[in-house]
């Protein structure tokens, strides 16, 4: 079995770094309040849909389970890590045919 990223984390973790960004910009620039009303819960239920989604894959590695725990990036550094393992584990499978 392949070790990939479901589309639903996929998602969570570009909107949670979206929505991070967004949140930022609006602190350092106008801080309107409805983008902040807004941004904060959409940004805090796509980071607590990151982790709750990562630490229920029962193949992900420990190590992607606390990336995703970083608050803003952690969801795109899980991504990626499990995209590499699965990569990784495509490669060997190609070398090593059973």
């Amino acid at each position: 079995m392949h070790l990939r990223s479901p589309r639903h984390l996929r998602i969570a973790a570009h909107a949670e770094l979206i929505s991070l960004i967004v949140m930022l910009a609006n602190v350092f620039t106008v801080h309107l309040k409805p983008i902040s009303s807004l941004m904060g819960p959409t940004h805090g239920c796509a980071y607590l849909f990151v982790v709750i989604a990562t630490w229920r894959l029962e193949q992900a590695p420990t190590a992607v389970k606390v990336l995703a725990l970083v608050p803003g990036v952690g969801g795109l550094l899980a991504l990626r890590q499990l995209d590499r393992g699965a990569s990784a584990r495509v490669q060997v499978e190609e070398v090593i045919p059973s």
